[in-house]
């Protein structure tokens, strides 16, 4: 059996054909809502034959983060995408983290494709496309987007009949933008163009309905078609998600948000710069609300207590759950320094953080506003179509991460 290693993590390549799953927003709750109605039945067989658990996930539970640490294996401290979006500081620029440029480290793709492996890489949103395909078309492999498909050429993506391959080009503000990765890859799978698979999802149903809303089930229920047709396929296949998903909203319906820019301002006076690292193209899903913002303190400035006397303050604000400087929270969130503010907040499960309340427009989360970033979205679901052998089976009693994902779906299995 062949192995390889990237980051310092090695990973047997078994014969039969290997699909990793990241189910985008994917709480818990959600596979429990359609397995107890019965509308996962091949998930449900999947898991009494192999192993269900939950994996914390990397801080904050924002999606560019979360998928750079499960292609790669590592934290963001190490592959340097701690968020979606940045502020440079050196160039005065909010920079979005969605190029392969930001990635510190490789993923694991094209040490597998050199291996003699035919990887396929399928994503829904484009912008995470350009951090997987890193180092993989260049050597053979395979890399697109459901929202780009139409655009897919040869030389830039592995292949240039994408819309052949799964279909016309789905609206990416739809639940069938998520169930064509899927579709794609076992259909890639089936022709023989490829055999080890990283198929990642959007998370727009799940920003728009809950757990046991009709829409999400029947999401679920066509989910659960392609993960059977993997497994028919041969597939072993590993799943788990780069965050949950929760109600962030008060008694009355409307967005629960700690404007923390103004607050701020007003306590403190002019220049504070708040960074909301959810930011990105796909506000309808979330309006550029979460549960975590990196925070820039005026600078220069006068008092050099400024930073103790904010944090402290922070701290008093109802919502906010925790305040902490920048050393502190690069420690324990395993976050890169150099590409953080002062001080990062986190907001409770039922709140999000804004700047002000110019800069959000509420209008395009009409219906509530369920979003993600925090603590709260940190645990997510880990599954391995196979049982694991002693060694991962008391790993997963202990600290899993949702980036071990490979490690426990190439070498987990008894």
């Amino acid at each position: 059996m062949n192995t390889i290693t990237v980051n310092e993590r090695t990973y047997r390549l078994p014969a039969s054909p290997v699909a990793v799953l990241c189910l985008d927003g994917s709480a818990d709750d959600y596979l429990d809502a359609a397995l107890i109605r019965g509308r996962m039945p091949r998930l449900q067989s999947l898991i009494l034959q192999g192993f269900r658990g939950l994996a914390r996930g990397a801080m904050p539970s924002f999606t560019n983060v979360n998928n750079s640490s499960i292609v790669t294996g590592v934290p963001p401290s190490i592959h340097g995408i701690g968020g979606n979006f940045f502020y440079d500081v050196a160039s005065g620029q909010e920079v979005m983290m969605n190029s392969a440029r930001f990635l510190r480290c490789p993923t694991l793709f094209p040490a597998v494709q050199k291996a003699g492996r035919k990887v396929a890489v399928v994503t829904a949103k484009e912008k995470l496309r350009d951090i997987f395909a890193s180092g993989l078309v260049e050597c053979g492999g395979i890399a697109f987007s459901s929202e780009k498909a139409s655009q897919a050429r040869l030389a830039s993506h592995g292949l240039d009949d994408a819309e052949a391959v799964a279909g016309p080009t789905p609206p990416i503000y739809s639940g069938e933008a998520s169930v064509y990765v899927l579709r794609a890859g076992a259909n890639l799978l089936a022709q023989g163009r490829a055999d080890f698979l990283y198929l990642s999802t959007t998370d727009f149903m799940q920003h728009k309905f809950g757990p046991e809303a009709p829409e999400a089930l029947d999401f679920y229920h066509d989910l659960d078609v392609q993960v059977g047709r993997l497994l028919d396929l041969g597939a072993v296949v590993g799943i788990t998600a780069d965050h949950g998903m929760n109600w962030k909203r008060r008694a009355d319906g409307s967005p629960n948000v700690v404007y923390l820019e103004s607050e701020l301002v007003a306590r403190f006076g002019p220049g504070f710069r708040v960074i909301l690292p959810i930011t990105d193209p796909y506000v309808v899903h979330h309006g550029a609300l979460g549960s975590f913002a990196q925070v820039h303190l005026p600078y220069p400035h006068p008092n050099p207590a400024l930073l103790d006397d904010v944090i402290r303050w922070l701290r008093t604000v109802p919502g906010v759950t925790e305040a902490l400087d920048r050393p502190t929270a690069a420690a324990l969130m395993q976050l890169p320094p150099d590409r953080m503010g002062d001080l990062v907040v986190c907001a409770g499960r039922d709140v999000v953080l804004g700047r002000t309340p110019q800069y959000h427009d509420l209008k395009v989360i009409e219906g509530g506003l369920r979003s993600h970033g925090g603590r709260g979205e940190e645990m997510v679901p880990f599954i391995v179509s196979k049982p694991l052998n002693a060694r991962h089976a008391a790993l997963a009693q202990g600290d899993p991460r949702n980036f071990d994902i490979f490690d426990f779906t190439l070498n987990g299995p008894a």
